[in-house]
């Protein structure tokens, strides 16, 4: 088994090092020859001041040796980030979805997960796609971070080197819950990958309703035990009067399943009063009238 979580760790961490070390060195060097001088040409010492015009040797000496070091650090770089853009033909391919605020992977049969799982000693390559602003895919363990851009493709690749449970963060401030946007990568055996992939497919332990707003991501913004987010609760949301903020003038309405079907077909037309406008996508190619008779009904158990 390997020690390094992923395949990535020498390349990366042997590249801080080099330049840790380089910027070490000149850190402590340039120090000990400022104190020196400090000492040495002090105006007690040296009551006349001289004037230096040339130095043949030091000038070629101070830009030869950091010419040098720049293309050592440079190497390393290269040397690291380079296999991280060389994709092996056999990887598997899982599309990361990141919107505010969080993460959700999708597998090529259609499952889709809030976590990633992934099989050791497996080539996996990560389509990175954003639904609404950008965000950065970050595997501190596995020493990858990748940017994720509305409408851009890119891609991140890695090989779990080792089982276990890793951090997966956004490292682009996307927003007023960008802490928040957290996820887990779970490694595992090949056989226990496989008996995940094939049989849970479907399988949650959620409620129909719950299921789907975990997957699009609606609870990042909508509590639904009453606490105040970016967007109104989900708790006794079912039948509740609301002041909504329609074409600038304050209407009256009462929550149902015509307002949650424009509220999510078109999120900035109808804005609850006291909150922003501009923070939510449009859902209206994403969750389908079955879906949301599954989330109504949902919603309707946290009225009781």
């Amino acid at each position: 088994m390997f020690n390094e979580a992923s395949n990535f760790v020498k390349g990366v961490d042997t590249s801080l090092a080099v330049i840790l070390g380089i910027s070490l060195f000149f850190l402590i060097g340039i120090t000990v020859v400022m104190i020196y001088f400090v000492f040495r040409y002090h105006k007690s010492r040296n009551p006349k001041a001289t004037n230096i015009a040339y130095n043949h040797k030091l000038e070629v000496l101070w830009t030869v040796i950091p010419t040098i070091l720049v293309l050592i650090m440079f190497y390393y770089g290269w040397a690291g980030f380079k296999p991280m853009r060389e994709v092996p033909d056999d990887a598997m391919v899982v599309k990361a979805h990141g919107q505010m605020w969080s993460w959700s992977f999708e597998y090529d049969n259609g499952k889709r997960s809030q976590d990633l799982v992934v099989p050791v000693g497996k080539a996996v390559k990560l389509e990175l796609i954003s639904h609404d602003v950008l965000h950065s895919l970050y595997i501190p363990a596995y020493r990858i971070k990748e940017d994720v851009i509305p409408g851009v493709d890119n891609y991140m690749w890695f090989i779990a080197q080792k089982e276990g449970s890793f951090h997966i963060l956004c490292a682009e401030y996307c927003g007023q819950r960008h802490a928040y946007m957290m996820s887990k990568l779970e490694a595992v055996p090949e056989d226990q990958y496989k008996d995940w992939y094939v049989n849970e497919l479907g399988v949650s332990k959620d409620p129909p309703g719950l299921a789907i707003l975990k997957q699009n991501a609606c609870i990042s913004c909508h509590s639904i035990d009453g606490t105040t987010l970016v967007g109104p609760t989900f708790k006794g949301i079912w039948a509740r009067e609301e002041v909504i903020i329609r074409d600038g003038e304050e209407v009256n309405i009462t929550v149902d399943k015509d307002y949650l079907r424009k509220s999510l077909n078109e999120p900035n037309a109808e804005i609850v009063k006291g909150y922003n406008k501009g923070l939510m996508i449009s859902y209206k190619d994403l969750v389908s009238e079955e879906d949301l008779d599954k989330i109504i009904e949902y919603l309707k158990t946290l009225n009781e």
